[in-house]
């Protein structure tokens, strides 16, 4: 599989990633994408018909906690910060006309 990383796809990811390659490195990183995809065709050889799909590696379960509320409603003191207060709602100066 190789063999279908072109000259045109390395200089494509090089744009992509914004890199200036030498000849060299084009040469390397041609390779390396070809092994890379050569590898991927190994795991691709696997059995996988008896395996069932996961979305995780780890038994991972529901991990999100009951929303509790545990301050309840604490309007008089937050109120009393306030420089000025009407009807239980912060008094600020009008800002638009």
């Amino acid at each position: 599989m190789a063999n279908i990383i072109s000259d045109e796809t390395i200089e494509y990811v090089g744009i992509l990633a914004k890199l200036e390659l030498s000849a060299e490195e084009k040469e390397a990183a041609k390779s390396d994408m070809g092994r890379m995809l050569d590898y991927i065709d190994k795991l691709n050889e696997l059995d996988t018909s008896g395996v069932e799909p996961m979305s995780h590696v780890f038994p991972v379960h529901n991990v999100f906690r009951e929303d509790v509320v545990t301050n309840g409603d604490d309007r008089a003191n937050m109120l009393a910060n306030a420089p000025e207060e009407r009807d239980g709602q912060y008094q600020v100066p009008k800002t638009v006309e």
